[in-house]
């Protein structure tokens, strides 16, 4: 594939229909190795052997009334085995117990719906148990300027906000909200993390384009690929989901594309997609939307201790200090 001999040559730029191009790679076919080969040797020179685990809490388990079509806690839907919500000092301690294992960034994660002051209390409480080198992340519904620069004030130092496929379809929110939140992150000098997401069977490869282009006109430095996992009881769980290797192949194409500076991540872990530079893993408790046990960390979720396990087969490591 001339394409493919291009990027090995040092082509950094590509048109929408290149990217389709790539995408388009069968993954049963000779190219898809040379374009795995391709984004792992992209990421060993920018990553080196430097690797990354982010630990999330998700610090609510209750209906949520955007009814996201691919979420276990969709308000019509609702597939979690019980509803709560952890106060202040669960997340402390919570948090205590994470800290015996090494992780890089944190994460706090609700429903859209929920209260935002109330998560920004939240986080001035648990922000002076991290570690100087922590950063703290919120992943919670849309917000304004005035809300974006609260959350630089009360310690976080990053968002995790995208525009989700098929946002305003599959789900109950405008896209527009969405793209006003990433540009109220990005205006108020916040980390803007940055994922193509949930990818099922159905989306085509134009629409992933669309979302890969946002990301890269964004200079997102922590960028992701993630699947949607089929949720047994959600509206989407009778369309499946895609494979590990047209998964890899994605974080690929993605990873070639955007070209992230600190991290590219998989979600969830997934060892084949290692194979195309994957040099950053997620370890989740709490609430998850593509879990049915409320709990997490007891089904799907990772520990960090498993992450980087996972990290250390693909070789990229934590820091010697933390060994």
């Amino acid at each position: 594939m001339k394409l493919l001999d291009q990027i090995e040559q040092g082509k950094t730029q590509f048109t929408d229909q290149e990217i389709i191009s790539l995408l388009q790679i069968d993954t049963a076919d000779s190219t898809f190795y040379k374009l795995l080969a391709l984004s792992n040797e992209r990421s060993r020179k920018q990553f080196g052997k430097k690797g990354y685990v982010f630990a999330q809490i998700g610090i609510n388990a209750a209906p949520c009334p955007k009814n996201c079509m691919f979420c276990s806690m969709g308000g019509n839907h609702y597939a979690l085995d019980s509803v709560w919500e952890k106060t202040p000092e669960d997340i402390a301690f919570e948090l205590s117990n994470l800290q015996k294992q090494y992780f890089d960034d944190f994460f706090l994660m609700t429903t859209a719906d929920y209260s935002q002051q109330k998560f920004i209390e939240t986080g001035k409480h648990v922000k002076p148990l991290l570690k100087k080198n922590q950063r703290m992340v919120a992943n919670i519904g849309d917000f304004d300027l005035k809300i974006a620069l609260q959350l630089k004030e009360a310690g976080f130092t990053g968002v995790y906000h995208i525009n989700r496929l098929r946002e305003g379809i599959d789900t109950l929110i405008n896209p527009s909200k969405r793209e006003q939140t990433i540009q109220a992150t990005i205006d108020a000098g916040l980390e803007l993390y940055y994922c193509i997401e949930p990818i099922g069977p159905e989306h085509s490869y134009e629409e992933l384009t669309v979302e890969i282009r946002r990301a890269c006109n964004l200079k997102v430095n922590v960028m992701a690929v993630m699947r949607r996992i089929a949720v047994q009881g959600t509206p989407l769980y009778a369309k499946g989901q895609i494979t590990a290797s047209e998964l890899t192949k994605i974080v690929a194409v993605a990873n070639l594309v955007v070209r992230p500076e600190r991290a590219m991540n998989v979600h969830e872990p997934t060892q084949m997609a290692l194979l195309a530079g994957v040099n950053q893993l997620y370890a989740e408790s709490g609430a998850n939307p593509r879990d049915t046990d409320s709990n997490t960390e007891n089904s799907r979720g990772f520990t960090p201790d498993a992450a980087w396990k996972m990290l250390h087969e693909a070789n990229y490591e934590k820091p010697q200090d933390c060994l």
